[in-house]
């Protein structure tokens, strides 16, 4: 491990070193190099030569061509982007917001969603034609418009025949558990 008495002598050769080859650092032409050069081949053409035609008879590719058949083409096809379109539509309707946000004029068909609760809320008791036209007009909305929304969407109501009240006794805190109901407007 430590000591020079533990590792072996160095041996150096017994012969003088061998002068070096002659050819030994002469430079050898590389193949591209030794070859004289040559036409290069040729390129595309914008005449048709004998060169094109023999290569356009190529049997094996017309009978392919043929068992192919003529192209069909649906002249009513719209070219498909949807990703694009979507990235579009999203940046179209963010402007219109921009816009929207920008003016001091409230948009027709347009509202905050605490407005829309409240005339969800609303809707509900409508009982005639007149009364939903009037409180379209007050809300900016269209009827049809309100219809439409009143269709699929609802602000929350209270079912109160599943309210249940407990109340824990070591705490004496309250707890009320209530389900949600779907109210359907009055109108006829």
């Amino acid at each position: 491990m430590g000591g020079a008495s533990s590792k072996p002598a160095r041996q150096f050769p017994k012969t003088a070193a061998k002068p070096p080859p002659t050819w030994a650092g002469a430079r050898t032409p590389s193949p591209a190099e030794a070859r004289p050069p040559r036409a290069s081949n040729p390129r595309a053409s914008e005449t048709r030569d004998a060169a094109i035609d023999r290569d356009s008879r190529d049997p094996q590719f017309m009978a392919n061509l043929s068992r192919l058949g003529p192209v069909k083409v649906d002249h009513h096809m719209q070219t498909i982007r949807p990703a694009a379109d979507r990235a579009h539509q999203g940046f179209q309707s963010r402007l219109r917001s921009e816009e929207e946000a920008r003016s001091s004029r409230p948009t027709r068909n347009r509202l905050m969603a605490a407005s829309l609760s409240d005339l969800l809320q609303e809707y509900k008791m409508v009982s005639s034609a007149e009364e939903l036209k009037n409180l379209a007009d007050r809300y900016d909305i269209d009827v049809e418009t309100l219809r439409n929304v009143a269709r699929f969407v609802s602000s929350p109501n209270i079912d109160r025949e599943t309210v249940v009240r407990v109340v824990d006794e070591e705490s004496g805190t309250e707890k009320i558990t209530m389900k949600a109901a779907w109210v359907d407007p009055r109108l006829p």
